[in-house]
């Protein structure tokens, strides 16, 4: 799961990373035109816009957002109480909005139940496919139902491939989603990590489940 947070204050960008980075890649925007670029370039669980920002408001940027055809959950971060302003934020395409001071735990919360909404997570924390089933909301994979430890970035990178089986997912589709922002697409860090994978979902169980297409990527296929 990857989350995009648009937020000028940086020690409380890099506070809201530190919090996330056990289960999320997170990017992070300081203002609202490099936030906008970032969510039309990249693929996003959630978003996470500030309403006061330096060059362009929250709001606008929601709007700029939902006008381009992104339909990604979108969560604002207001100082206000002023229900104008939150109806404002909810009128511009935003899905869900929390107030400042927030603890760590609700906005975390709120997180999750705009992703069990997404259409990107397929509305299922349970993915399955002949014999493999990963829980997102319990970080646990089995095969055959013998319990798989993966650690962070193998887990984030067997949800992307079950939640898109059979589709060829290429190098730069699979940093898009499941690497943070500044990775070097020239690295072989992909391979490494689907090398890692194989060795624990596909070897040990004799059947490959994890496709190279030569020239284009991988796929996850029965």
């Amino acid at each position: 799961m990857k989350i995009l947070i648009i937020e000028d204050d940086k020690q409380t960008a890099q506070m809201i990373k530190n919090e996330m980075k056990g289960n999320y890649a997170v990017d992070l925007a300081y203002t609202g035109e490099s936030g906008g670029y970032l969510s039309e370039t990249n693929d996003y669980d959630t978003i996470v816009i500030d309403l006061r920002l330096p060059d362009i408001d929250g709001i606008t940027v929601c709007k700029r957002i939902r006008e381009a055809g992104i339909k990604t959950p979108i969560l604002i971060l207001t100082g206000s109480i002023e229900v104008k302003n939150k109806i404002a934020a909810l009128d511009s395409g935003a899905d869900d909005y929390l107030t400042k001071p927030f603890s760590f735990a609700e906005l975390m919360a709120r997180i999750r139940a705009l992703m069990r909404r997404s259409p990107q997570t397929l509305n299922s924390n349970v993915l399955s496919l002949d014999g493999l089933t990963l829980d997102v909301s319990k970080n646990r994979v089995e095969r055959n139902g013998k319990e798989v430890y993966l650690r962070r970035k193998e887990f984030s990178l067997l949800e992307y491939l079950m939640r898109n089986p059979g589709l060829v997912l290429t190098r730069n589709m699979i940093l898009g989603h499941v690497w943070e922002e500044g990775i070097d697409q020239l690295t072989n860090t992909i391979d490494v990590h689907i090398k890692f994978l194989r060795d624990k979902i596909d070897i040990p169980f004799g059947t490959s489940l994890i496709k190279t297409v030569y020239g284009l990527g991988y796929k996850l296929e029965a």
